[in-house]
């Protein structure tokens, strides 16, 4: 089932939106369209993709005004042909004007964010490999860029630094230029002050690093940068003690090989922080 955003926190993101595109309303619309002016407009795909942001979308209509009808005749996750109509919008002319940048950014990056995941998602199919997102999104949007992931098929990464242990490169050098130089018992004994229900995850950057790892009980090792040779050989000597995630330099041309090496999880920061916001337009009919 596809969990979506809470209502409350659409309505916090589009209101911030409205408040730095129309601080004080839309001057050209307001001093050129008659106020009684009504009219229809269709939300319409320039090229093919998977859809994802239709509540956001309405929402910045109806919290423009809510005499704004907004129908999408496409659901979210749903893929699409170019030239699809997704949604149909009506309502006074004014206001479907003022709403149309803020409602076209949302579901024009969102929609670009699950198409692309969907392009990765199709890439590993028939390989045990699960594809996820990082930490690596736009400040403030995470909470509707991720729900895009998952529009693609993706899914997400910890959501913020408060939810799970991850153990990266920076923080293992940090206990080795303080003295902490046996990871394993720093580890193990970073694992009696969590909780017994956090997940610890470690990431490794060379495969001498994986045994001192797994003996201190982690649940899942980040293989860094491996080459696909690396990681069929980690995989190997890792033998389904814990969860494997490949992570670095992932590109939809090389992720197919990545999940062939049998790994478990594999992170594309690129599925947020490098994509290309979908072609949608509004059109007035």
């Amino acid at each position: 089932m596809l969990i979506r955003p809470g209502t409350e926190a659409i309505q916090r993101l589009v209101r911030i939106a409205q408040e730095e595109d129309a601080p004080w309303g839309d001057l050209t619309s307001q001093s050129l369209i008659s106020a009684s002016a009504r009219v229809s407009a269709r939300l319409v795909a320039r090229e093919p993709g998977v859809l994802s942001g239709e509540d956001v979308f309405a929402a910045a209509m109806s919290l423009t005004d809510s005499a704004i009808d907004t129908r999408f005749h496409l659901h979210d996750a749903e893929s699409f042909p170019a030239g699809a109509v997704l949604a149909t919008v009506d309502g006074p002319a004014q206001a479907i004007l003022q709403a149309e940048r803020v409602a076209l950014n949302f579901v024009q990056r969102m929609s670009g964010i699950a198409t692309q995941t969907a392009q990765y998602v199709t890439a590993v199919a028939g390989t045990r490999a699960r594809i996820v997102d990082t930490r690596k999104t736009t400040p403030g949007l995470r909470l509707i860029e991720r729900y895009a992931v998952r529009c693609g098929g993706g899914h997400n990464h910890r959501y913020s630094l408060s939810d799970a242990v991850m153990v990266k490169d920076n923080h293992l050098a940090i206990l080795a230029a303080t003295g902490a130089v046996n990871v394993t018992e720093a580890l193990q004994s970073m694992r009696t002050r969590l909780s017994h229900t956090t997940h610890v995850e470690v990431e490794v950057d060379r495969p001498e690093q994986i045994e001192a790892v797994l003996a201190a009980g982690v649940d899942t090792i980040l293989l860094d940068n491996f080459t696909t040779a690396q990681l069929s050989s980690a995989v190997a000597e890792i033998a389904g003690r814990v969860l494997v995630e490949a992570s670095g330099g992932v590109t939809l041309a090389g992720i197919r090989e990545i999940a062939e090496t049998g790994v478990d999880i594999i992170s594309v920061g690129a599925l947020t922080h490098n994509i290309r916001s979908l072609d949608l337009g509004l059109d007035i009919v």
